[in-house]
């Protein structure tokens, strides 16, 4: 609620001739409006909302020794209030004496409008602010310079009074709009596993809620702690503004919560996804292994004089790791399960190429085979179109590859030269009906 400013100045000191009757009752005139103005202002800041809640809090800190001065302040205000509206009142009763003032009448309303006629009580007085000048018991005062330190404890009362309720308007409805929002976020981040002592996030959003609990309180006990005055000078009450700086970093802290829970949310969600490729993918693995481990006992049986590398089991890490993200999952420690599977992914593709090389070593010589087969084959078939498949000579080395490739288990060196051999004597034996069919031509 707003408070009427300063008062208005008195009629001030003069060295002039005692006033006539006209100057004294435009005197009188200024007078009266002066102290409803006064009175008004005096009201006003009595009837004050931040006063009446300083007035009902349990202070503490600078509030409390501010408030402290500012009631005595107040005090003294009405009391200097009580002697400007004694002194208005002789004046008045003095000049309606008499229709036409006498010289002596004209001479005590000068003193009493223009001159120190005005006498404080001792205790007003005395309670004065240090700004306003030491004062003895019963110092007489000029109604100028009484109205100028009425003023002066007015500006101090009423700058107390407005800080506190600015501070009180602005700082506990945010905190509480804060709090609100912070146990919105604590629900969602239990939901979800954010629990203090087991996330991160869950113990910041204990300190939060904790910190904003002492802010509240600290704003309510000391509101004035979180005003700052303005830097521009103002004398003007109230001339600043409140310090959010507490809350704006506990709601930014806040805000980076609600970031984390709602990744740990996308987290959730591709959690099980995520998982099921992963056991995809070592199960791929694995049958790779065992297929390379069956290939290799082929291999060792069919295959002679060849070296056939070993074949590993499945990675025991990998699959100890693959529970542990099944755990953390069931668990909902999703802070543990995303850096987990991050990893895992990439080492769980390392472990099928692994198997899937490995497989293609193993079987490598059944490969050769194979090629050495297709290689006779083809050069057998070759032959017969020549009309050349009953040559003795051809089908000495022919079968004698023959038996060599199908016969288990097979020398790959001794076979690959037996076919060797039959490739040259069919390339031999094709050249002279080369040339011929070429003469022929």
């Amino acid at each position: 609620m707003g408070v009427p400013g300063p008062f208005p100045g008195s009629p001030g000191r003069t060295d002039a001739p005692v006033p006539d009757r006209e100057e004294v009752d435009r005197a009188l005139e200024r007078l009266g409006a002066e102290y409803e103005a006064i009175e008004t202002s005096l009201l006003a800041l009595q009837d004050h909302a931040g006063r009446r809640l300083l007035e009902g809090a349990e202070l503490s800190g600078i509030t409390k020794e501010r408030w402290a001065a500012a009631e005595r302040s107040i005090t003294v205000l009405w009391s200097l209030f009580d002697a400007y509206t004694a002194a208005l009142e002789s004046a008045r009763e003095l000049r309606e004496r008499r229709l036409w003032p006498s010289a002596e009448d004209l001479a005590e309303l000068t003193e009493l409008l223009y001159g120190e006629g005005v006498t404080v009580p001792g205790a007003a007085a005395a309670d004065g602010a240090p700004e306003d000048g030491p004062a003895r018991a019963g110092e007489r005062f000029s109604l100028e310079d009484l109205v100028e330190r009425m003023n002066g404890l007015y500006a101090r009362s009423l700058d107390v009074i407005v800080a506190a309720d600015a501070v009180w308007s602005a700082l506990p409805a945010r905190i509480d709009l804060l709090s609100a929002e912070l146990q919105r976020t604590r629900s969602l981040a239990h939901s979800v596993g954010v629990r203090p002592g087991e996330h991160p996030a869950g113990d910041d959003l204990e300190r939060i809620t904790e910190e904003l609990l002492r802010l509240r309180e600290r704003v309510i006990a000391d509101p004035l702690a979180f005003w700052v005055s303005s830097s521009t000078g103002s004398s003007a009450p109230g001339g600043g503004r409140p310090d959010t700086g507490r809350y704006d970093r506990a709601a930014r802290a806040l805000e980076d919560i609600r970031r984390e829970v709602a990744a740990v949310l996308d987290v959730r969600q591709d959690a099980e996804r995520r998982l099921m490729q992963l056991r995809d993918v070592l199960s791929r693995a694995d049958r790779t292994l065992t297929e390379a481990r069956q290939a290799r006992g082929e291999v060792l049986a069919k295959i002679a004089a060849s070296e056939v590398p070993a074949v590993s089991g499945p990675s025991t890490a990998l699959h100890e790791q693959l529970a542990a993200a099944a755990d953390y999952r069931r668990r909902a420690q999703w802070h543990r399960l995303s850096p987990l599977l991050d990893s895992l992914e990439e080492r769980a593709e390392d472990e099928l190429h692994r198997a899937r090389e490995s497989l293609t070593a193993v079987t490598a010589p059944l490969a050769v085979r194979a090629e050495l087969r297709g290689r006779l084959d083809a050069y057998r078939a070759k032959v017969a179109r020549h009309g050349m498949a009953e040559d003795p000579l051809l089908t000495e080395r022919y079968d004698l590859a023959r038996r060599m490739l199908w016969s288990a288990p097979c020398d790959l060196r001794a076979a690959e030269q037996a076919v060797w051999r039959y490739q040259q004597a069919a390339a031999e034996a094709l050249v002279p009906q080369q040339r011929e069919g070429r003469g022929e031509s």
